[in-house]
Formats: C-alpha cells, structure tokens, sequence
C-alpha cells in the first residue's frame, strides 16, 4: 500500500488528509484501502497530479470518490491545481488494502 511521490514530505501531509475520504461503499478510507498509487507535486506550476484508482471501473460512487480525494488535496494544498489522473492498471487488488484497513474489514 505504499504510495508513491516526488515529494514525500508533501505527500504525507496529503495523505493526512486523504484518511478522512471514504468509499461510502465500504466504509473505508481511499488511504487504508489502497485506491492511492502516486501523487506528485509541481512547485513551480503550482500543481499536484494524484494518480488512484477505484475498486472498479464501474464504481458507481466513483465520481464522488475522485471530487471528495480532489477537494481534500485542495484543501491541504490551497494555493495548487489538482488533478485526478484515474487509472485501472494496476487494476485495484485485495492485495493494496493495508493492515490497518483488513483490521477495520474483520471486525
């Protein structure tokens, strides 16, 4: 479940924010659940590309999943431009959710 960055400072203060957007679906957050691939920052632009996915292609809370993931990166980050770059390859697995979100699924 890691997610990848050109700036893992800023990264983890995204992230920080990103634990609070759920996929309303299955109660868990888009972090814990592995939905994150990459997520990159361009200082001079002024802007941040977050490349996701979703559990499916045919997620039908996907268009609020990708606005609430845009909103809360906007948040943290209020001076840039941010982008969802949604992506199915890697196609979303079991496999990304982290221990944290298994934890949360069994009980």
């Amino acid at each position: 479940m890691d997610v990848l960055s050109n700036n893992n400072l800023y990264c983890s203060a995204a992230l920080a924010g990103l634990y609070d957007v759920f996929d309303p679906e299955i109660g868990l957050n888009v972090v814990d659940l592995g939905l994150i691939y990459r997520i990159d920052f361009n200082d001079e632009d002024k802007t941040i590309a977050v490349t996701m996915t979703l559990t499916t292609q045919f997620c039908p809370m996907g268009e609020n999943i990708t606005a609430d993931v845009k909103q809360s990166v906007n948040n943290t980050f209020k001076d840039y431009l941010v982008s969802i770059i949604l992506v199915f390859e890697p196609a979303w697995s079991v496999d990304r959710i982290s221990v944290e979100g298994q934890d949360f699924l069994d009980h």
